[in-house]
């Protein structure tokens, strides 16, 4: 019988990738994205730079993928949510709070999106990959939104491309100025900011409110801007 004394099973591809993809996750929350090497993220991952190199040909080609992998993990939990719901107007409230809930939960990534977005502008080859897979991103989003009109019968008031650009540009300024100022945002703008630009009820059950009275906050704060 042959001896496997010694002998090093290999991790499979799509581990050392997903290794190295937690790793540098952990890595970036720790110390920001410019402060961090490929070297510190293969020894946080447990594995030689050669490694790391293998499944990425750069740091940068690391972030661009953690920044897609972080859209569409948003996009799924978010279309979870709002297919759950069982009417468009609860719909759009629980679509809404999957979007809050990610935005508080994930401040760190925000930031380090922010991060690289400031990178990106000095120098060129970095905007335009960044700018490639925000295409992407936006493209996935405006499919998603696409669908949720086919099968609720919603009729969107802009183009689902316009309106994925819209989506991003408020759930990545509510985390600013979430990140900035917590108290200040409303837990439940995000839903009535949604519920506006498709015309429907954000809560279900809620009377409706005269025009120019507006809604009341969800949170306790009385904090004003």
């Amino acid at each position: 019988m042959a001896s496997t004394r010694g002998t090093r099973i290999r991790p499979l591809r799509s581990e050392t990738r997903r290794r190295v993809l937690d790793a540098a996750a952990t890595v970036f929350a720790e110390r920001g994205i410019a402060s961090s090497s490929v070297s510190d993220i293969a020894a946080a991952a447990g594995l030689t730079k050669g490694a790391v190199y293998s499944n990425f040909d750069s740091k940068d080609e690391l972030v661009l993928a953690l920044m897609e992998e972080h859209v569409l993990h948003r996009l799924h939990d978010a279309m979870a949510a709002f297919d759950a719901a069982q009417d468009v107007g609860l719909a759009v409230h629980d679509l809404g709070a999957s979007l809050v809930a990610a935005i508080h939960a994930d401040l760190t990534w925000q930031h380090l999106l922010f991060e690289y977005c400031g990178l990106a502008r000095r120098d060129p080859a970095l905007r335009a990959a960044l700018g490639h897979r925000r295409r992407e991103g936006r493209a996935a989003v405006a499919r998603a939104i696409e669908r949720i009109a086919q099968v609720r019968g919603v009729e969107l008031p802009m183009s689902a491309d316009d309106l994925a650009v819209a989506m991003l540009a408020i759930s990545n300024g509510l985390a600013l100025e979430t990140g900035m100022d917590a108290e200040g945002v409303p837990d439940d703008l995000f839903p009535r900011l949604i519920a506006l630009i498709i015309d429907k009820p954000a809560l279900p059950n809620e009377p409706a409110r005269p025009t120019g009275v507006p809604s009341k906050p969800r949170r306790s704060s009385k904090s004003s801007r």
